[in-house]
């Protein structure tokens, strides 16, 4: 397996060096940048599994660079701010975070965190953010996410439910990629807080995707396309095409 190579942007220069630091010191390759066009920089030399960005860097919000990283590529990006109020996490998830960590922090809470938003990233593209410009084509269909709209191979528009839609864009974004159950919950912003509440979720899915199957699927007892992978959960089995729009 590759080592990770992570990318720390923070435009103050203690701070960045002692997570770069820490971060090489615990197995993996990190690069320091301290603004928007080091982190361009960096991506076009070469490989970058994760970024860990600030949100405030001086002139520069970090909120806007991962707006607009978000519009080119998929690398996991973790925020990283001192402003923890519920309000300003949502404002990272927004604008496609896959994770948002407040200052002062842990650092091993932070490698704990960088760990496992990188294996699910191996899994699957971000299961948080879903660019909503795109027309997605999959087994005749066609979703036109932009006005949220899908269109049966007959041309037949099918009315689905908001939560419907979550799903279905959910899937269309990690095609052929079996998803848990517990990885949808998170596409679909559901977290349970015990064990009893992760059970019921996930029947709750179970629900919702025969739900989609029974508008889908030619023969919903019998799909093609979303179909069942015994053991982990369910896979979106046919090829999806997506463009601008």
């Amino acid at each position: 397996m590759a080592i990770p190579r992570l990318l720390v942007v923070d435009d103050d220069p203690d701070m960045r060096q002692m997570m770069v630091q820490f971060l090489r010191q615990s197995g993996t390759i990190a690069l320091p940048a301290a603004n928007e066009s080091e982190v361009l920089k960096h991506l076009a030399d070469g490989r970058v599994d994760l970024i860990l960005l600030d949100v405030m860097l001086g002139d520069e919000s970090g909120l806007n660079i991962c707006a607009k990283l978000r519009h080119e590529q998929d690398v996991p990006i973790i925020m990283v701010s001192a402003l923890s109020a519920d309000h300003q996490r949502m404002s990272g998830y927004e604008v496609g975070a896959d994770d948002y960590i407040a200052k002062p922090f842990n650092p091993e809470l932070l490698l704990a965190r960088i760990k496992a938003v990188l294996s699910r990233a191996r899994r699957s593209s971000s299961l948080v953010h879903r660019r909503t410009t795109k027309t997605f084509r999959f087994d005749g269909w066609t979703y036109d996410a932009k006005r949220d709209e899908i269109l049966s191979p007959d041309g037949v528009q099918v009315a689905l439910s908001k939560r419907e839609t979550a799903l279905l864009k959910a899937f269309l974004a990690n095609p052929h990629i079996p998803l848990t159950r517990e990885e949808i919950a998170a596409a679909l912003d559901v977290t349970g807080d015990n064990a009893h509440n992760a059970d019921a979720e996930g029947r709750a899915i179970d629900v919702l995707v025969g739900r989609l199957r029974g508008k889908i699927e030619r023969n919903p007892k019998d799909p093609h396309i979303l179909r069942t992978e015994r053991g982990v959960g369910y896979v979106f089995s046919v090829d999806v095409t997506a463009e601008d729009t």
